[in-house]
């Protein structure tokens, strides 16, 4: 049997200005609708300068509210593909998108919902906080923080809900222009009596990271750092820098358990990415996503299982195979493009360059 297509095609059939540099693109794939949880992204596929480039975003809809299949896509300085579909994207275009994915999904349970959104991070919180109140009992608090009031997304949206819901939503906005960037303090606050709750979070690394140290538990954790949600796990103890640094756009990933140092091969993997240059000793059975972790890096990744090609480099050096490549065409291919998360290299030293 025919495997399907891994891109799928989408008409675009309304764009919505949430915020000066924010647009929601309501989507309508050509093959019929998708099926789909709350929390979930599709990894969407363009060509700038002659180049595919691949990006995940994360739905705003929710299958239990929403008849519209919507992602919401804040353009980012100097990002590629976010400045693309902002800038050329328009009613009635088509997009090449995959089936939606990801593990940022509501768990099962009877706990409140503690949602923690920073800036564009509110984009799957608002789809997990529409689906837990259409289908279940619980109540879902959300705090959420941006740089000032031009830049909140759903502001309308999210009062909307407080009003259809008043006894079982509660929204609490930051914002860091008149109170400063959230400290420890603030989500200690912000959790009251609902230790036990569990808590989504999506946002900035360092919005992230404070958040999951702030949590004082035992509430489960989930966090969206498209490279799959962060498993369940126990609050860390409370503990945060005196300052909060400032937002950046930083993706952190699971660490990678090292291999036997005896394991190590003759050999150097060197890879490029955001003007960085780092090299590794080469590790026998070691993925290029694996070694350029190991450096300390953070690559682009979202499967890890060579279906959505959101961690497609260049190899410039060197050979590798791919395990599994169910993304890349034999165009990519021949251009020497390969799948980071599953090749592994045959010779002895390898360059890689992420776009």
């Amino acid at each position: 049997m025919a495997r399907p297509p891994l891109f799928r095609r989408a008409k675009v059939i309304r764009i919505v200005k949430e915020t000066p540099d924010t647009r929601t693109f309501v989507l309508e794939p050509e093959d019929g609708p998708f099926s789909y949880r709350a929390g979930q992204f599709c990894t969407f596929k363009v060509t700038v300068d002659g180049k595919p480039l691949f990006r995940s975003y994360s739905m705003s809809s929710a299958p239990e509210t929403d008849t519209e299949f919507m992602t919401t896509v804040k353009r980012v300085p100097g990002g590629a593909v976010s400045n693309w579909m902002h800038d050329n994207l328009s009613e009635g275009d088509e997009v090449e998108l995959t089936v939606p994915t990801g593990r940022f999904c509501l768990r099962d349970g009877d706990t409140p919902v503690l949602g923690f959104s920073g800036g564009s991070g509110i984009t799957p919180i608002i789809s997990l906080a529409k689906s837990t109140l259409a289908s279940t009992d619980r109540t879902v608090r959300l705090l959420c923080a941006d740089r000032n009031r031009p830049s909140a997304i759903f502001e309308a949206a999210l009062d909307e809900l407080v009003a259809k819901y008043p006894d079982r939503l509660t929204v609490v906005r930051h914002r860091d222009d008149e109170h400063g960037y959230v400290g420890a303090a603030k989500i200690v606050e912000f959790v009251g009596e609902n230790t036990a709750g569990d808590a989504y979070i999506c946002g900035p690394e360092p919005f992230m990271e404070l958040v999951e140290n702030a949590l004082p538990g035992p509430g489960r954790i989930f966090s969206e750092r498209f490279g799959g949600a962060a498993p369940a796990k126990p609050a860390p103890p409370t503990s945060a820098p005196a300052a909060d640094p400032p937002a950046t756009q930083a993706v952190a990933y699971p660490a990678t358990q090292s291999p036997d140092p005896a394991a190590t091969e003759e050999g150097t993997v060197t890879i490029f990415i955001n003007r960085k240059k780092k090299s590794v000793p080469r590790r026998d059975g070691e993925t290029l996503l694996e070694s350029a972790r190991r450096a300390g890096l953070t690559p682009p990744f979202s499967c890890e299982s060579g279906n959505c090609a959101t961690c497609m480099a260049k190899l410039t050096e060197g050979k590798a195979t791919m395990r599994v490549n169910d993304a890349l065409t034999d165009d990519d291919l021949e251009a020497g493009y390969i799948l980071t998360c599953q090749a592994v290299p045959d010779t002895p030293s390898v360059t890689v360059r992420y776009e």
